[in-house]
């Protein structure tokens, strides 16, 4: 006997509790944390807990947030043919259908034009510009800068760089050239550990996750986080020792104390990447007890460095 087919069902219409859930997941939360480096220059400075970085830090850190969920967005939807050949990344709620492909572009290329129009308005032009300028680096990598060698790195590393800046823009906190070399090699230290570990997890087979690693060697990217962890080290001892305790307050010299909580972090943070376990940095920062309690040491060194006495 003949048995019936059974009729082909079509894919329901995501819902809107669905489309929003998978919004927000496309928008990364995970990825939010690094955002809160808005804080550093206000921090470096000693003006973190005065009333008006109060009030504006929490606003720059939501317009930066916008700025990055729009590119997450718009890279997801760029890459969702891509993301569903994937074994992991076809999960992803714009591959799987869970949020259209129009949805993703519409949404993120709002938050694209709305983040930086409500930085002239709430902030200062300086803001505005420099959340455009990573929009726009941002989208130039997504699209190709992300397949050029060394550039990649650079681009990454630039976007952490803005984060630690944006801060002082927005409050007006003139920013020491210490600063900028020890946040800028000390972002450069976590992307190239991040690739190297990559590259040394995805050995043989890395052209399936990201390509550009096949073009990398983990010998030259293990001289890259070495290199930047170096300098960055320099930078912030040349910071430390610029400026030491008051011998005349009897102050302790904290300045000069903290570089041995910031040398003893990097070389935690150096454990992971040399094993190829720096992956995602994040995880390593809030999952490592060590290096937790090495970070909240040197805060409270930091801290007391800057602090007006």
């Amino acid at each position: 006997m003949r048995q019936r087919t059974p009729e082909r069902q079509h894919p329901e219409p995501p819902r809107a509790g669905g489309l929003l859930t998978g919004l927000v997941r496309t928008a990364r939360p995970k990825q939010w944390i690094k955002n809160v480096l808005v804080v550093a220059a206000p921090a470096a400075a000693g003006e973190l807990l005065t009333q008006h970085a109060l009030a504006r830090l929490p606003l720059v850190f939501a317009l930066f947030t916008a700025c990055a969920a729009a590119v997450y967005l718009v890279n997801d939807a760029r890459d969702a043919d891509a993301d569903r050949a994937h074994p992991v990344k076809r999960h992803r709620p714009v591959a799987a259908g869970q949020v259209p492909v129009p949805v993703a572009y519409a949404v993120g290329g709002a938050l694209g034009v709305l983040a930086p129009a409500a930085a002239l308005w709430l902030c200062s032009p300086a803001v505005a510009a420099l959340l455009t300028a990573y929009l726009a680096m941002q989208l130039a990598y997504c699209v190709s800068l992300k397949h050029v060698l060394v550039v990649d790195l650079v681009v990454v590393t630039t976007g952490f760089l803005m984060r630690a800046t944006i801060g002082g823009l927005a409050l007006g906190i003139p920013l020491s050239r210490w600063f900028l070399i020890t946040t800028g090699f000390g972002a450069l230290f976590m992307v190239s550990a991040k690739r190297y570990s990559e590259a040394v997890q995805m050995a043989g087979k890395a052209g399936a996750t990201r390509a550009l690693l096949t073009e990398y060697t983990t010998g030259y990217l293990r001289f890259v986080w070495q290199l930047a962890a170096g300098v960055a080290v320099l930078g912030y001892c040349l910071w430390a020792l610029e400026e030491g305790g008051d011998p005349h307050t009897g102050l302790l010299p904290w300045r000069q104390l903290s570089v041995v909580a910031f040398i003893l972090a990097v070389l935690r943070y150096a454990v992971f990447a040399d094993r190829g376990t720096a992956g995602e940095p994040e995880d390593v920062v809030l999952h490592d007890r060590a290096l937790a309690l090495i970070g909240l040491l040197w805060m409270a060194m930091y801290g007391a460095a800057v602090a007006p006495w």
